[in-house]
């Protein structure tokens, strides 16, 4: 299983793990970002307890990936596979995204 935190403006809002490449997503929020007045990590995530589960990965997730050329020259210069989405998730961790929402090994 692979997980990354998932971050909203420095505050830990949550885990995002992959139970096999490829497939099995899940994510779950935090106990104590649930109790804040924080807003939820994306609209199509709204803030609940019990966690959201995928056979494919979150599009919100999805969508913080690069593309095109970009994505071809980070999955060959750091030896991915293009397809493994999660794989590149966590290869960017760390890194600085767009927006408030990070990723953290």
């Amino acid at each position: 299983m692979r997980e990354l935190s998932v971050y909203t403006n420095e505050i830990k809002a949550g885990v995002l793990s992959e139970a096999h490449p490829g497939y099995g997503y899940t994510f779950i929020y935090d106990a104590d970002y649930l109790a804040s007045d924080q807003p939820p990590v994306s609209v199509t995530l709204p803030k609940r307890k019990e966690a959201y589960q995928s056979e494919h990965l979150f599009p919100f997730f999805t969508n913080m990936l690069p593309e095109g050329a970009n994505r071809k020259v980070i999955c060959r210069t750091l030896k991915l596979d293009e397809e493994d989405y999660f794989g590149l998730l966590t290869a960017m961790a760390n890194q600085d995204f767009i927006g408030a929402v990070q990723l953290k090994k």
